[in-house]
């Protein structure tokens, strides 16, 4: 009976000891160490303006935002920006490249097939393990020391991804992609909104260099009249050299403001990217009127128009892709590697049946002991996630409060501009009187003239800030999103 089981229990023996081999090397497989807890995100109903801030019309930009001001001019500067600005090239260029690491991730999931050509001409060792192919024995096939060897033929590789590592690679890659989009719209705001800027910036120079040209004018028949009084004795020379020192200081006016133009077209000139005689003249215009808005709420509608805040979004779930792709390397992970073709010693031999070679490789490998690698790789992994979240989050906060404060800046210039229309409607009556009193002859045409200086000095006051309410509508604006609109945002779920 001894000499029946003997067989049956050495076969047990031998698969409990292959049962415990294949468990120990479970077992001793790298482990989990440095996972870590992910941060917390800010809620979209946390995301909320004060309830006082108002503002005369409700309703968000258009995608063309800028077009709503119906002024060629500035379309024009626009479009070509976004065409030909060296940071719009930067991040196309920044786009393709994203393009290609997802096209890169993806091919190391596919079948990798490759064709093999190798001519080998070589001296066998006599005392080497191949020793008795040096010798030169034609009548047992031994034509040594010298061969020439040829291979001809196909490789073949594939990766099975059991455990979701290459999947989540393109994941993130995918993530990553995305991000770049919405960051070239990002930088299309940036754009336009700097051009408007800078463009309005002229034109409003523009009409402050006519209001200090008809000052100077004033300024100017007031010296001559002065200077003629104070020739015959009529009068002396302090009200001369008054009415002297305004006319400079209106011209030292102009110089500064003439200057400040061509600050601005150099500027513009270099944001748009062109030479010193890209740029075309930019002829004079009347400002917009300014309707600048807020929506009653923004919550979770401003992360689906701001640009920056849809990158960052994009930016925390390649993160977590991220995560699982180190979370997976921790696993076993399988492929298969495979060749056919011919080999032979003798090129004359290569192309017959009896060189046939055929491969066939499983693979199995078992991350056991790694010195730490991979824990600090996933640890590495989430403290990158979590920064991103970080980032989000005071994003997120930074975004709320430029809204805020701009619409809130937006209502205070409104009702200073309202007060600077009531004062300018004060003081021309008071020029408006001085003109009746010359026309009937009751006073001096220098009298009337000098009685539009104080208009013209709350002129250039409302200018400003009309110029003012218009470059805070622009920045508004670039607050809201400049019409940017994202495809529904991912749900973040944390890994």
């Amino acid at each position: 009976m001894s000499t029946q089981r003997c067989p049956r229990v050495s076969s047990n023996l031998r698969r409990g000891f292959c049962v415990a081999g294949l468990l120990c090397m479970l077992a001793g497989c790298a482990l989990i160490h440095e996972n870590g807890t992910p941060y917390a995100q800010i809620q979209p109903e946390q995301i909320n303006l004060a309830s006082d801030i108002h503002l005369a019309r409700d309703g968000w930009p258009a995608a063309r935002w800028w077009t709503h001001y119906r002024d060629p001019q500035l379309d024009a500067l626009i479009d070509r920006a976004l065409a030909d600005a060296p940071t719009m090239v930067i991040a196309r260029t920044r786009v393709a490249q994203a393009k290609s690491d997802v096209e890169l991730a993806r091919s190391g999931s596919s079948l990798q097939v490759s064709a093999l050509a190798l001519l080998n001409r070589q001296h066998v060792s006599a005392s080497g393990f191949l020793g008795p192919f040096a010798m030169n024995d034609p009548a047992e096939g031994l034509t040594g020391p010298w061969y020439t060897e040829g291979i001809v033929g196909l490789n073949a590789s594939l990766n099975i991804d059991i455990w979701g590592k290459q999947r989540a690679e393109i994941a993130a890659s995918l993530g990553v992609s995305n991000a770049r989009l919405a960051e070239t719209s990002a930088v299309e705001l940036e754009i336009s909104t700097d051009v408007a800027q800078l463009y309005y910036g002229i034109q409003t120079t523009y009409q402050l260099i006519d209001l200090l040209e008809e000052s100077r004018a004033v300024a100017a028949f007031a010296v001559e009249a002065h200077d003629a009084r104070a020739a015959r004795g009529l009068e002396a020379r302090t009200q001369l050299e008054e009415a002297r020192a305004q006319q400079l200081a209106a011209e030292q006016q102009i110089v500064v403001a003439q200057g400040q133009i061509k600050q601005f077209r150099e500027s513009l000139r270099a944001l748009i990217g062109t030479g010193p005689d890209g740029l075309p003249v930019i002829e004079p215009v009347a400002l917009p009127r300014v309707q600048g808005s807020l929506p009653d709420t923004l919550s979770y509608e401003l992360l689906a128009r701001r640009p920056d805040l849809q990158a960052l979004r994009w930016y925390v779930q390649s993160s977590f892709d991220r995560i699982d792709a180190a979370k997976a390397a921790f696993y076993p992970s399988f492929d298969i590697k495979a060749f056919f073709g011919f080999d032979a010693l003798h090129l004359g031999d290569l192309f017959t049946h009896a060189s046939q070679q055929i491969n066939l490789i499983p693979g199995l490998y078992l991350p056991i002991f790694d010195g730490g690698r991979l824990n600090a790789n996933l640890g590495g992994a989430r403290a990158v996630s979590n920064t991103l979240i970080e980032q989000y989050n005071q994003a997120v906060l930074n975004a709320v409060r430029d809204v805020a404060q701009t619409g809130s800046r937006l209502q205070v210039l409104d009702a200073q501009t309202q007060l600077q229309k009531q004062r300018i409607d004060s003081v021309a009556f008071v020029r408006d009187s001085a003109e009746a009193h010359y026309q009937r002859g009751l006073a001096s045409r220098l009298t009337a003239l000098e009685a539009r200086q104080p208009v013209i000095a709350e002129q250039v006051s409302l200018l400003t800030l009309n110029g003012q309410m218009l470059s805070q509508e622009i920045v508004l604006t670039k607050a809201l999103g400049g019409g940017y609109r994202a495809d529904p945002p991912v749900e973040l779920k944390p890994r």
